[in-house]
Formats: structure tokens, C-alpha cells, sequence
């Protein structure tokens, strides 16, 4: 009776979840599946026609797609490394210096509260060529020498991309060093400081190996979204000019919902790709990462 009494009871939060988890199925899940079936099929949104691998084939052969892939592992490498160093500085300045400041801990960190579409547009026409705001201020200031096409010279307007995305993003790996760096017993430095260790030997041997999870998380999290970079290539530049600034992501987008037609067994093709290769690289890097963590 006590046993039946208690099942009764576990049922009944059990039931909290079903509503979730039903939604969860419905909206991930399945559509998910769903699209692995139509990566094998040409498909326009009404009709399909299975087609077996050919939509695989066609990717690696696709000279666009490698173009996209390369700007997305652009994008991601040269992102991930500059903000989380910049993550790492500002934590360590804003923590373990004289800089310790909670209002400079938030201007920092309020560009990652903002809609990351939001600040594409608004950089987008502040570094627009003609009438953009940053170039009005150069030529009021005489300095035409270093104007330039900031969205649209494809070497100029991927590291903008870089740029704004770091500038909304290193607030919030900064924001988790802190918490790394709150995590470390002061009596390890002071033992540091009686054997005479400068700030430097400090922050090799005592700060960077025991804030290692903290750097394992921000590199995880910075590169799974990198690889899927959308948002700020889509509102700076649109994937331009010709295409030479484009994420995989927005190629999917493009080859799905754009004037070109929809190819959207091509692009479920590519989106099942992208999954294998983020998941691939994301199990690699997290191997790697955490044989470096030192428990403290």
C-alpha cells in the first residue's frame, strides 16, 4: 500500500513533464528526423523524389558550399580565440587587479543582453560606405586615408563580422572566468607570495591551470555557435558581395527561402552535415580540453 501510495506520488510530478516533453518531441525531434529523410531526396517543400546520396555528392562538389565552409572556419577560429582571450583579460583585470569594478563588469557584459539582429543593423548602418556614421566622422576629421568599404570588400567585411561578434560576445565568457576565477582558494596564491612569485607566475601557474573548466565551457559554448554563425553575417553583409562572405548557415538559408528556388532537399542535406561535423569537432575539442583541467 505504502509502495502504491509513493508511485501515485512520483506520477504524479511526472506528469509536470509530459506537456514539455511532448512539445520537445514534436518541435525538435521529430522535425529533426524529418530531416534527415529529406537530406536523401529532392524535394521543394511540396514534392520530393528520393534520390539516394546524390545530395551529399553534390555538397562536396559544390565549390559555393566549400567557399561557406572556409568563412565559417574563419569566422569560428579567429572568434573563438580573440574572445576568450579578451574573456580571460577583462576577467582577470575586472577580478584579481585594482580594476575590481561591478559597473565596468556590466558595460562589458550588456552587449550579449542585446538581440545579436539588432546590433548587426545598427552597425550595419553605421559602417555603411556613403551615409554610414563612422565614415562622416572620418572625412569631418580629414581622415580619408583610412576610409574604407567596410561591408563591401569581402577582406575587410569578414573581420567586421569578426569584430561586432566578439565586441557583443566577450562580456559573457568574462562573465564565467569570474565565476572560474571566485572558484580559486586565495590560500594558493599567498603560498605563491611567500615563495616569492611575481603576478606573472601567478597567472601561469595558479589562475590558468585551475581555471581550466571555465575555459573549457567558454570554448565550447563560443565554438558550437560559431559553426553556426548566422545572425551578424545575415544582417552586415547578407552573405555578400557574390556570396563571399556567407556562413554555411546562411547558404542553408539561402538555397531554402531565397528567389533562386527551394532546394530544400539539398539544404536538409547540408544541415545533417553540419550537425555531424559540429558534433564531431565538438567531442574532439572536449576531449582535449578537459585532460588539461586540474582539480583545485
Amino acid at each position: 500500500m505504502v509502495k502504491r501510495k509513493k508511485a501515485v506520488r512520483e506520477l504524479k510530478w511526472i506528469s509536470f513533464v509530459i506537456p514539455a516533453l511532448f512539445f520537445y518531441i514534436l518541435f525538435f525531434w521529430v522535425p529533426s528526423l524529418e530531416s534527415i529523410y529529406y537530406s536523401f531526396t529532392k524535394w521543394d517543400g511540396v514534392t520530393s523524389e528520393f534520390v539516394g546520396i546524390k545530395n551529399y555528392i553534390r555538397l562536396f562538389h559544390d565549390k559555393q558550399i566549400m567557399e561557406s565552409i572556409g568563412n565559417t572556419v574563419f569566422y569560428t577560429v579567429t572568434i573563438v580565440i580573440i574572445q576568450n582571450v579578451l574573456g580571460f583579460a577583462f576577467a582577470v583585470l575586472l577580478e584579481k587587479s585594482c580594476l575590481k569594478n561591478n559597473i565596468l563588469r556590466t558595460l562589458i557584459f550588456m552587449p550579449y543582453v542585446f538581440s545579436s539582429l539588432l546590433i548587426g543593423y545598427v552597425f550595419k548602418f553605421m559602417l555603411e560606405s556613403n551615409i554610414g556614421a563612422l565614415n562622416n566622422i572620418l572625412r569631418n576629421l580629414n581622415l580619408e586615408g583610412i576610409i574604407l568599404p567596410w561591408l563591401s570588400n569581402p577582406s575587410v567585411s569578414r573581420w567586421v563580422i569578426v569584430a561586432v561578434t566578439v565586441w557583443q560576445c566577450a562580456g559573457y565568457t568574462m562573465v564565467i572566468n569570474i565565476a572560474g576565477l571566485q572558484s580559486i582558494p586565495d590560500m594558493y596564491y599567498e603560498a605563491a607570495s611567500l615563495d616569492g612569485a611575481t603576478k606573472i607566475q601567478k597567472l601561469i601557474h595558479i589562475t590558468f591551470p585551475l581555471i581550466a573548466p571555465a575555459t573549457t565551457i567558454n570554448v565550447m559554448l563560443s565554438l558550437i555557435g560559431n559553426l553556426q554563425i548566422y545572425n551578424q553575417v545575415y544582417t552586415l553583409t547578407g552573405g555578400g558581395p557574390a556570396h563571399k562572405t556567407e556562413s554555411i548557415a546562411v547558404t542553408l538559408y539561402r538555397l531554402g527561402f531565397s528567389s533562386e528556388g527551394a532546394q530544400w532537399g539539398y539544404g536538409a542535406a547540408i544541415a545533417v552535415a553540419m550537425f555531424v561535423i559540429i558534433l564531431v569537432i565538438t567531442i574532439i575539442t572536449t576531449t582535449l580540453l578537459r585532460k588539461r583541467e586540474v582539480e583545485a
